[in-house]
């Protein structure tokens, strides 16, 4: 699918794409997780995740040293020059669905980024709670000093 053969090294993104694939399958199942406050399945994506991240930037890197192997930049713009010299229909639809699925993972990670930074402030203000500090807002008093809002009965009894 994705390689040359006038080429001395061969260019090929299919393991990359194999990669996103599972990375995208990934960011589901850990929103899917983050939605349902699962702390075990979040836990032990966290692993397969770094090894997931890895495997992809070895993939991009043995990418572009087969680029740079072939005459070509070792960057996307010289795999867009390289697509172009192979002027093949179904390599440039498997790149733009590869980009598709890259511009896909990154929103998914924003995504549960959102959802995980709101787990943090919900926990911190539990924790608050516990620990007596309040998440009332503060007020400034007649002497300019801040305060924070009581909604208890003031120490006044009749």
């Amino acid at each position: 699918m994705t390689t040359a053969n006038h080429l001395s090294s061969p260019v090929t993104f299919e393991k990359d794409a194999a990669l996103v694939s599972e990375l995208l399958s990934d960011l589901q199942s850990e929103q899917s997780a983050l939605v349902t406050a699962d702390l075990d399945v979040i836990e032990r994506m966290v692993d397969k995740r770094v090894e997931l991240l890895q495997a992809l930037g070895a993939a991009a890197n043995s990418r572009y040293d087969a680029l740079a192997a072939a005459g070509f930049e070792p960057n996307e713009q010289g795999m867009s020059v390289w697509l172009q010299k192979q002027s093949s229909q179904l390599l440039d639809s498997a790149w733009v669905t590869f980009q598709q699925e890259l511009t896909q993972a990154k929103e998914l990670n924003r995504l549960n980024g959102i959802l995980i930074n709101k787990h943090f402030l919900r926990n911190q203000e539990k924790l608050d709670a516990l620990n007596g500090k309040s998440s009332a807002p503060q007020f400034y008093g007649k002497n300019g000093q801040a305060h924070r809002a009581n909604n208890s009965r003031s120490g006044f009894s009749v």
